[in-house]
C-alpha cells in the first residue's frame, strides 16, 4: 500500500471490468442536455446512481438518429446498462445494435415498444385535464401550442387536448394548433400569430413549459394581463415554472423520479434478481395551479 502510495498506483478500470464483467457505471442517451426537463432527468439518474455505487456516463443524440446510433455504439462495452430517452414513433432503432445481455430501459417511449422495459408519462391524461380546467373556467376558444410533429410525448398531449375541446368543450377547431417545437423561442413567436386571430383565444395552452414562458415573455411585451387578458398553462413543471410573473399554472411531470425509476430498473436487471419486475410503466401526472390560469397555487 505504502508502495502504491508512492508510485501513485490507480487499479485500471477497464482491465479489471474484463475479469468482474462490471463496470460500474451506466450510460445514458437523451435526445439534448439543454433545459431543466433534462436537467432534472439527470439528476435523479445520477443521485439515485450514487446510492448503488455507480456512475452514470451522459451523452445526447441532438434528436438526430445517426447520431443516436452513434453514440449506443460508443457506449457498448463501457457501461453495465443503458438507459435510452427517445421519445419517437421509431422505437426500434436500436434494436439491431444492443446486444442480447446489456440491460436497456427505454424513456418516453412508444407504446409499441416491446424489445425493452420502458418508462413513459400520461401524456394525454395530462393534457386533457388542464385543458378541461381550463374550459371550467369559462374558457372556450382555447388555442394550442404543439410540440415536434414526430415526438410521441408531443402527439399524446395534443391528442388530450383535442378530447377536452371535441368532449368537454366547443369542439375541435384546427385553426387553434400552431406549430411548436418545445422551445423558448416557438413560445415567443407564436404569440403574434395567436394575436393576428379573431376572435383572440382567451387562453393558450403550450405543450411544455418551455415554450409556456417563451409566450408569458411576449404577451408581456404586447401589453397583456396574464391571466386577465389570456390565460397560459404549460405541462412539465419545471423548477422555474412557480418563479415566473405570474407563477406558471401547469402539468405535474414527476421528471426527476423518470431518471431514478429507469436506474432502479437498470440495477435490477443488471443484478439479476430472482424477482421479475414491472416492464413497462406510465407515470402519473397532476395539475400544478398557480397564478397564470387564474388560480390560487396549489402547492
Amino acid at each position: 500500500m505504502e508502495a502504491a502510495k508512492e508510485l501513485r498506483y490507480v487499479p485500471n478500470q477497464a482491465a479489471r471490468s474484463l475479469i468482474t464483467r462490471r463496470t460500474h457505471t451506466l450510460g445514458v442517451i437523451l435526445p439534448d442536455m439543454h433545459g431543466e426537463f433534462f436537467a432534472q432527468v439527470i439528476r435523479g439518474l445520477d443521485e439515485t446512481a450514487r446510492t448503488h455505487d455507480h456512475h452514470v456516463l451522459v451523452s445526447s443524440s441532438h434528436s438526430d438518429q445517426d447520431e443516436a446510433r452513434a453514440a449506443v455504439r460508443a457506449m457498448l462495452g463501457r457501461v453495465d446498462g443503458l438507459a435510452i430517452m427517445w421519445p419517437s414513433s421509431e422505437h426500434n432503432l436500436f434494436a439491431d445494435l444492443l446486444p442480447d445481455q446489456l440491460p436497456v430501459v427505454l424513456l418516453l417511449a412508444s407504446d409499441e415498444s416491446t424489445a425493452f422495459p420502458s418508462l413513459s408519462i400520461d401524456n394525454r391524461a395530462g393534457a386533457r385535464s388542464v385543458v378541461e380546467h381550463l374550459l371550467d373556467h369559462g374558457h372556450e376558444r382555447i388555442a394550442i401550442l404543439t410540440g415536434p410533429s414526430a415526438n410521441r410525448d408531443a402527439q399524446q398531449r395534443l391528442a388530450g387536448y383535442r378530447a377536452a375541446m371535441r368532449e368537454s368543450g366547443p369542439g375541435h377547431d384546427p385553426i387553434l394548433e400552431i406549430p411548436g417545437d418545445f422551445m423558448q423561442a416557438t413560445g415567443y413567436r407564436a404569440v403574434s400569430q395567436l394575436l393576428a386571430l379573431d376572435p383572440r383565444p382567451t387562453a393558450l395552452f403550450a405543450s411544455n413549459d418551455s415554450m409556456a414562458i417563451g409566450a408569458l415573455h411576449a404577451l408581456h411585451e404586447a401589453g397583456l394581463r396574464v391571466p386577465e387578458d389570456m390565460a397560459l398553462v404549460g405541462f412539465d413543471d419545471i423548477p422555474s415554472a412557480q418563479y415566473m410573473n405570474p407563477p406558471l399554472s401547469t402539468v405535474h411531470v414527476p421528471i426527476y423520479e423518470l431518471g431514478a425509476r429507469a436506474v432502479e430498473l437498470l440495477i435490477h436487471r443488471t443484478n439479476r434478481t430472482s424477482d421479475t419486475p414491472q416492464t413497462e410503466a406510465v407515470l402519473p401526472t397532476d395539475l400544478a395551479l398557480r397564478a397564470s390560469c387564474g388560480c390560487a397555487a396549489t402547492e
